[in-house]
């Protein structure tokens, strides 16, 4: 890190902190907060402050991490950097400037503090002065310094033209766009521009210059839509990048989840794919069909990583790299492993297979033999430990989740976030150890005691019941804030989304649990059939069989809390739930048999024709239903999934519905909560619709947030009160 003592020196791009431009920034921190009621409202959700990312010094006696603020009045976030001591003392804000700091990092072997504001690289000393700008494009969405220091990655936005042809230059104010191909919109926006990694010198003079190192390939990476740094890493020498990309446009990018690795060597540019074999030609696949039996995911093929393969990290020594790793083409939600491949050999070992669940985060212990991960098992996100030969062993056995993870730098103990289901993200010190009942964990943040200790929480319990295919089936129980066992509750069976995603002991500023309680809801939350953490059987049923196995199993889950728990009122329940959460209420709507006094669906799929061409990832479609609904030739499963459409049995629909939708979700696009609530007036029943003109997928504007929450309060109030 020799290079950044002469940069920090020089007077070239040291600009002031205070010439930040401020004019649409609003200075949101932390405050000190009175509430009103001990019972959890929206407004002291979003008082909360929410921590992200973390880092050790390279000594590991401090952590910088970031923390987002929101104002519900201003209508905006704030991103600040705060320090404290590996000891939980001496916690103190970093951030001076009006404007977001994010992205932290440790440089100059942890004498110095990197981060971006307004699009540039920063550079601060360790306790916030002497702050320095290293670059003046304004253009920077990530960065990843050498371990040498003598080099950067800068991730940039360039121009896309491939999909969405670029208008004439004698028509400048023309809004059409001409579309060419698939994939010209993701997430919740059109693809006009896509993210480059380029490869910068650190010198005297500051960060200069810039090789793109995928120069003329029309790729991503990170790859969209929620991708970062994790999936770029250089090599201890400094010498190689690994990257993740998925080197696919148009149509074969959306039937495809096939991305890989791949090995840049800084100094020649040359490039090599660490998952496919020498010479690997692509293999055609029918685009309207799932690939789950088409000779991409054949055993033959299953060598040459034709699933997600994403978040490569080098070893300590050197010698290897590991990512995560999915084994099939086309299936989003397969089981994702811990792939280590051996740089000098080639050999790829799979270190986590008897852990038959996700690989969710993980690190390399210093020693290069051991890794640790975290990964889902009965509800909960623990952390583990592999060695290279693939011993597996539990570190942690708690009822939470842990949703970050890193080397600490001070020996073998680990940096985790951390939160759960009555607890948000907080930064905790892990000294891991081979028994689990001997491994310590301590906080050592309180980012919201402020808030929290002024609240009342909802108890968390668990129950296991019977499924009517006889399987044991667990569900989280929260019982209202103040609760009292004499007395029935209103009810609500909350349905995850996903539809492969666990129910665990998550912390949400939307669906969160404590203020459902806090407005005197008990709530049943099952693991139905579909989600992580009970086997790969138990995970993969869902496929091809939306309305069978798991419907049941939501149904078996209320009916079990309305027959056994002596505080539910059977006559005071809803459903509610979000993307397939909310296809689920929307199926459960017509096959509820009067169980239900009212449902809210969040972004749910409602018409699965339409869902099949309007979603822009076409390959969970395919996957899931198995067929376009146009075939001639269906499965059985695509044939049932189509006739199951809730669309299809509005005509039993009986109970009043909120259906809620953003504009902006290309996902699950908006017509299908429109199309929901239009047919659910057309039969006369009572029924609202809350629309998000400038939301996608998720709720992240706060006033929008508080209007969600209270809608959602207003309509169960409103028929279960």
């Amino acid at each position: 890190m020799r290079v950044f003592a002469t940069l920090f020196a020089a007077a070239v791009l040291m600009v002031p902190a205070g010439n930040l431009k401020a004019q649409d920034a609003v200075n949101i921190g932390k405050n000190n907060i009175t509430l009103k009621s001990d019972l959890m409202t929206p407004e002291a959700l979003w008082a909360m402050g929410r921590i992200g990312a973390a880092e050790a010094s390279p000594n590991g006696k401090k952590i910088v991490y970031q923390v987002g603020y929101y104002s519900v009045a201003e209508n905006k976030s704030h991103q600040v950097l705060c320090l404290i001591d590996a000891n939980g003392k001496n916690n103190r804000q970093l951030t001076t400037g009006s404007g977001n700091e994010t992205d932290a990092s440790w440089i100059e072997n942890g004498k110095r503090i990197a981060f971006l504001a307004g699009g540039n690289i920063w550079a601060m000393n360790a306790d916030g002065t002497a702050r320095v700008q290293l670059t003046t494009t304004g253009d920077i969405e990530g960065y990843k310094f050498s371990p040498d220091g003598k080099k950067v990655i800068l991730v940039k936005s360039m121009p896309f033209n491939e999909i969405i042809k670029k208008n004439p230059d004698d028509l400048p104010k023309a809004s059409g766009r001409r579309v060419t191909d698939l994939m010209y919109r993701h997430w919740d926006h059109y693809v006009e521009s896509i993210q480059h990694p380029y490869v910068a010198d650190v010198t005297e003079n500051g960060i200069t210059g810039g090789a793109d190192i995928l120069n003329g390939e029309p790729f991503e990476c990170p790859m969209e839509p929620f991708g970062g740094m994790e999936q770029i890493a250089w090599s201890v020498d400094s010498k190689s990048i690994a990257y993740t990309c998925r080197k696919k446009t148009g149509r074969d990018y959306a039937i495809s989840t096939d991305s890989d690795i791949y090995l840049y060597n800084v100094e020649t540019g040359a490039t090599k794919n660490l998952c496919k074999e020498d010479g690997y030609e692509p293999v055609v696949v029918d685009a309207t069909k799932t690939m789950k039996a088409q000779r991409v995911n054949s055993e033959e093929n299953l060598k040459n990583n034709p699933g997600y393969d994403t978040n490569p990290q080098f070893s300590p020594d050197g010698k290897y790299v590991a990512w995560q790793s999915m084994a099939r083409d086309g299936y989003e939600a397969d089981r994702n492993r811990l792939c280590v491949y051996e740089l000098t050999t080639g050999e790829k070992t799979y270190v986590t297979e008897s852990f038959d669940s996700n690989v969710d985060a993980f690190c390399w212990n210093k020693d290069s033999k051991t890794l640790y991960f975290t990964g889902v098992w009965h509800g909960c996100v623990n952390i583990y430990q592999t060695g290279l030969n693939g011993e597996v062993s539990q570190l942690t056995n708690d009822w939470a989740d842990v949703v970050s993870l890193s080397m600490a730098n001070d020996g073998d103990r680990l940096l985790a976030l951390r939160q759960s289901l009555s607890a948000p993200t907080d930064i905790y010190i892990v000294n891991p150890h081979k028994e689990k009942k001997k491994t310590e964990i301590r906080r050592i943040t309180f980012e919201n005691k402020h808030i929290t200790e002024q609240l009342a929480f909802g108890k968390v319990q668990q129950r296991w019941t019977k499924t009517t295919d006889g399987k044991d089936m667990l569900y989280w129980i929260v019982l209202p804030a103040d609760f009292d066992p004499s007395k029935k509750y209103p009810t609500l069976l909350f349905c995850e989304g996903g539809p492969q995603s666990p129910v665990s002991q998550f912390w949400s500023y939307r669906w969160n649990f404590q203020i459902m309680a806090a407005n005197g809801y008990v709530i049943i939350a099952p693991n139905r059939r579909g989600l992580p953490g009970f086997g790969s059987e138990w995970n993969e049923q869902i496929s091809g069989d939306w309305t069978g196995q798991c419907m049941s199993d939501y149904l078996s889950a209320i009916d079990d809390a309305a027959a056994n728990l002596p505080f539910v009122d059977k006559g005071r329940m809803g459903a509610v739930g979000a993307s397939f959460g909310g296809f689920s209420v929307y199926y459960l709507a017509g096959h509820h048999d009067k169980r239900f006094k009212c449902f809210i669906s969040h972004d749910g799929a409602f018409n699965l024709e339409s869902m099949y061409t309007d979603t822009e990832e076409a390959w969970f479609s395919n996957w899931e239903y198995e067929d376009a609904f146009w075939n001639k030739t269906l499965t059985d499963a695509a044939r049932r999934t189509y006739e199951n459409s809730p669309h299809k049995f509005v005509d039993k629909w009986d109970t009043p519905i909120l259906c809620i939708h953003g504009e902006l979700d290309y996902r699950i696009n908006y017509n299908q909560g429109m199309g929901a609530f239009n047919a659910a007036r057309m039969r006369g029943i009572p029924a609202e619709l809350l629309i998000f003109p400038d939301e996608n997928h998720w709720v992240l504007k706060p006033q929008n947030g508080v209007l969600w929450q209270r809608t959602f309060f207003n309509w169960l109030d409103r028929w279960l009160k």
